[in-house]
């Protein structure tokens, strides 16, 4: 029985720094208001320090969100509480209990989960090989399943664990046993099939198509006829071998590349920017090795939100991006995008809009030729990709807002 103002927990998150992140949320709070009466939300993150959790629950917007932290551990956080006893209680369950510390990690939402409908693991793509084994995130699975409540992986691209087929098996089974797995792009879908997982699945869209861009209060000038580009330091990962000085003389060839191209204005537009991944410390070394005219490039401020960076990108002309949710916010604008696609997610979810990936360039076919031949034939088709995108959006934002009739239909069941 849902009683009036429910109460869900969304959990696993990064910060708002990541504007991917945020866009889930804003999108999944609009789902719920759609299917539930006056719902509260917990959201329980994964900080990378105080100062950065207290800026977001300072900033938040959404009165009816509550921001918690995880309790991870990292170097910084140990030496800054070094005198507290649960410091060091935890860094002993870490290395000799790990059971026990992975659900530790969620410690402050215990209390609210008696109260709760269910709990979302909300995130993305927390669900693969991507950032490593993501021990994390099965530990919340188990906790949400040994309270009895739902758990739901919210909005989630799942997978590949093939590069470790011992770890796949215990994915397969553990995947199984999840209340509900609401699959973003049918790569998941399929992907998840071949590994036995099926009854629990359900297609859905990314929360982040549902997403209302804001214009900013000090709007940013934006020319007309531009073209928007993300580039991240993730990806030196997949196209440097991990060489970031590499990847940065490359992303400079690039931009300046399709500036030369194209004549068009420019803006580097960052996504995330935390301490440990920002797009925007990362353009802007990028942008100093640029040797020709930088007159035309211009880097977007770090500070607007996910809401006003979709605006801001929006805007543009044609969009190219690293983040898979800078291209969401792209292709829910109705924008023609190129996604630099490392990952099945980005190759789902342009083959469910279009039906082909042939606006998506692996890391493997990533330089400046390629980068720049794919925009130019792009401008040549804006018109035509602008009204199949216009014609396909409106039933991805369909599908994503079908995950809340799902879900009330799982906490009935339950």
């Amino acid at each position: 029985m849902i009683e009036d103002k429910p109460l869900f927990i969304l959990a696993g998150n990064g910060p708002y720094e990541n504007r991917g992140c945020e866009a889930i949320v804003r999108g999944t709070v609009k789902i719920l208001r759609e299917y539930f009466p006056d719902p509260r939300f917990v959201c329980i993150s994964h900080f990378q320090s105080e100062e950065q959790f207290r800026e977001q629950c300072t900033r938040e917007s959404d009165r009816a969100i509550t921001h918690l932290t995880s309790h991870r551990l990292n170097k910084k956080n140990i030496i800054h509480t070094a005198w507290k006893p649960k410091t060091w209680k935890a860094v002993y369950r870490y290395f000799f209990k790990r059971d026990a510390f992975n659900k530790s990690v969620y410690d402050d939402m215990l209390p609210y989960i008696p109260e709760a409908e269910a709990i979302l693991s909300i995130g993305g793509d927390n669900y693969s090989l991507d950032y490593g084994i993501p021990t994390l995130f099965t530990a919340l699975d188990d906790l949400a399943l040994s309270h009895g409540k739902p758990i739901i992986l919210w909005g989630a691209s799942v997978g590949p664990f093939d590069a470790m087929p011992e770890y796949e098996q215990y994915m397969s089974s553990h995947l199984q046993d999840i209340t509900g797995i609401f699959a973003r792009e049918s790569e998941t879908i399929r992907y998840l099939e071949s590994i036995g997982v099926v009854r629990n699945v359900h297609p859905v869209a990314d929360p982040a198509f549902l997403m209302d861009p804001v214009k900013p209060k000090d709007e940013a000038s934006i020319e007309n006829g531009a073209i928007g580009i993300n580039l991240s330091p993730l990806m030196a990962r997949y196209v440097t071998g991990g060489d970031v000085e590499k990847w940065s003389a490359l992303s400079a060839i690039i931009i300046e590349e399709v500036a030369k191209r194209t004549e068009m204005p420019i803006y580097l537009i960052p996504h995330v920017t935390s301490p440990h991944s920002d797009d925007h410390v990362f353009m802007q070394k990028a942008i100093s090795k640029i040797q020709g005219k930088k007159g035309n490039i211009t880097l977007i401020h770090p500070n607007y939100n996910a809401a006003e960076t979709k605006w801001i990108v929006s805007r543009m002309t044609l969009f190219a991006g690293a983040r898979t949710h800078s291209t969401i916010a792209a292709l829910s604008s109705g924008i023609p995008t190129l996604s630099f696609a490392y990952s099945i997610k980005s190759q789902g979810i342009n083959r469910d809009i279009f039906g082909h990936t042939d606006f998506c360039i692996e890391p493997t076919s990533l330089n400046a030729g390629a980068v720049s031949d794919r925009i130019v034939s792009m401008l040549n088709e804006t018109t035509a990709i602008r009204s199949d995108l216009g014609s396909r959006i409106p039933g991805v934002q369909k599908m994503a807002m079908s995950a809340g009739m799902g879900l009330k239909r799982l906490i009935e069941v339950n």
